[in-house]
């Protein structure tokens, strides 16, 4: 009985392993993508996103903030995108 304790935490403990490895390679994948490759991926999935001309810089700061919450994307993400949006104002 022992032995088959000992090989479940064993088995657990690897899956765990293998999990936090994997999460943290796709936190690298998203940390290497650009404002406009975010945008793309998750803004345009959900509605149509106006032209950046349509706000100011400081717009886009509030709309960010809103959608950080809404799309529940990283301070990263959100920075990234809402400097894409500023820069192509």
């Amino acid at each position: 009985m022992k032995k088959l304790t000992s090989l479940s935490i064993a088995f657990i403990v690897g899956i765990g392993t293998i999990i936090i490895i994997n999460s943290c390679a796709t936190t690298a994948n998203i940390a290497a993508k650009t404002g406009t490759q975010l945008w793309g991926e998750n803004c345009i999935r959900c509605h149509n996103a106006p032209p950046s001309s349509d706000y100011s810089p400081a717009q886009w700061e509030t709309i960010g903030m809103h959608m950080k919450l809404r799309a529940n994307l990283t301070d990263d993400e959100t920075n990234k995108i809402v400097a894409f949006l500023k820069s192509s104002n």
